[in-house]
């Protein structure tokens, strides 16, 4: 079958991203778009158009306007998702040779862009919940710790990239981190991808990073908006960072060609949140989630509180019950999740409603409790071996370019990582390149790889 073919015959029940849920809650006038003549939408940068970096034309005019209405000072579409907005982001405030703090679930994108602008990541751990295998986010009892540790750490750190909301839905209000981190004179870039309708400003949802004070905001608007894949935004507020370095950045990583539908699905996917109506539909979702919530929790599903209702997690593990197997019992039963992980299987509620959905959730579980194999697995997974505040052993760019061979895992012990192991999704990495492969990281992979049997190689490549 061909791909084309392929797109337009998929059927089942759609609980995973882009949260437009298969075009049921595209803008309208996207959808209109999508109707005229095919292909009319595929133009070039034509001078009345613009691009994301042309000062003038309509998608300027667009950025600046919008920027205007969610609260920030500047603002940019992207064609290349939240991925090259947080690479670009990254790079406008750090110079090859820095450091920048940044929490253990940062996304790989991040690392890569420290591979490719020779940036040190410094990561600070995160709270952890070994009944799910999930991180949480820090209080700011937390943070004060990880500030106090940098006092005594051995490089000097010039930015911090926060991750909030997590994938899972977990959020907290980043006032305070951000509050402590400007009193040191330091950016700070948020990764909200998955937070975007945050900045409706809804009482029932978490705060916006952007009301928090955030310098640097990378919104992905297919994941948390009604945006195709690979729609996103960056948006910029304050004095501390400099938007022609922004622009330069963003330069490098999108592409010179940029989709004109893509841009203008930018456009009004932001539009229509931002709208009175857009607004209404939003609450009616967030309404509709927290009833199937209420209802599969009183059919006895194990369900995880979060802070995003929009975002349903299945506590899996509580079973004993890897949620990646389970993952595949739904799929084959026409229920398709957004993240399948050891210990839960997380459902995207997205923009749309679901009729039947308590229903098909809750009889697709028992059937499948009913015929799985009782505790398959522990109930509680090990934390990550992970000191409070670390970096890579060696430069992480020096390691990822170095000569390197590939050992099985199993040998891998007291060798220097060249290779990003990290499940994907999440895509939170595990080791990356310039990390020492101490017995407690190796025995603790291995355990891993008994949990995410096609997530994690069983080999590894190690410098020479």
């Amino acid at each position: 079958m061909s791909l084309a073919r392929f797109l337009t015959s998929y059927r089942g029940r759609s609980l995973f991203l882009p949260a437009h849920l298969r075009g049921k809650a595209l803008p309208n006038d996207l959808k209109n778009l999508l109707r005229a003549s095919p292909g009319i939408w595929d133009l070039p940068e034509l001078i009345e158009f613009g691009g994301p970096l042309i000062e003038s034309g309509a998608v300027a005019n667009s950025q600046r306007h919008v920027a205007l209405r969610i609260g920030a000072k500047r603002g940019w579409y992207g064609v290349n998702g939240a991925t090259g907005l947080l690479q670009a982001g990254l790079l406008a405030i750090a110079k090859p040779n820095e450091a920048v703090l940044m929490p253990r679930n940062v996304h790989k994108s991040i690392i890569h862009a420290c591979l490719l602008g020779e940036i040190t990541p410094v990561f600070f751990d995160l709270p952890f919940m070994a009944d799910r295998g999930h991180y949480l986010p820090a209080d700011i009892n937390w943070f004060k710790n990880i500030l106090n540790e940098i006092n005594e750490f051995d490089q000097d750190i010039v930015a911090a990239v926060l991750v909030n909301p997590f994938y899972q839905g977990y959020s907290t209000d980043l006032s305070d981190f951000i509050n402590q981190l400007h009193g040191r004179g330091l950016p700070v870039l948020v990764d909200e991808a998955h937070g975007t309708h945050f900045c409706a400003d809804i009482d029932e949802l978490p705060v916006s990073a952007l009301k928090c004070g955030a310098d640097l905001v990378v919104h992905s608007l297919h994941k948390s908006a009604a945006g195709l894949a690979q729609t996103a935004a960056i948006w910029l507020q304050g004095d501390l960072i400099d938007p022609i370095a922004i622009e330069r950045s963003i330069a490098v990583f999108q592409t010179t060609s940029p989709s004109s539908l893509l841009l203008a699905s930018c456009e009004s996917s932001l539009e229509q949140m931002l709208s009175v109506s857009g607004r209404k539909k939003l609450i009616n979702c967030i309404n509709n989630a927290k009833e199937t919530f209420f209802r599969l929790s009183q059919k006895g599903l194990p369900l995880i509180k979060n802070q995003d209702p929009l975002r349903l997690i299945l506590h899996t593990a509580k079973y004993g019950l890897n949620g990646l197997e389970v993952d595949e019992w739904m799929i084959s039963k026409g229920i398709t999740a957004e993240l399948p992980e050891p210990g839960c299987l997380t459902f995207c509620l997205g923009l749309a409603s679901h009729k039947g959905l308590v229903k098909a959730i809750e009889s697709n579980w028992n059937k499948f409790l009913s015929t799985a194999p009782q505790a398959l697995m522990s109930t509680s997974f090990a934390s990550p071996p992970f000191d409070l505040l670390m970096k890579p052993t060696i430069s992480s760019s020096n390691a990822w370019r170095s000569d390197s061979k590939t050992i099985s895992l199993f040998n891998s012990y007291e060798r220097i990582s060249a290779d990003l192991i990290s499940p994907y999704p999440p895509g939170v990495p595990m080791i990356i390149p310039g990390d020492k492969l101490d017995k407690n990281k190796v025995d603790w992979l291995i355990e891993q790889k008994s949990l995410w049997s096609d997530q994690i190689p069983s080999c590894i490549r190690v410098m020479v």
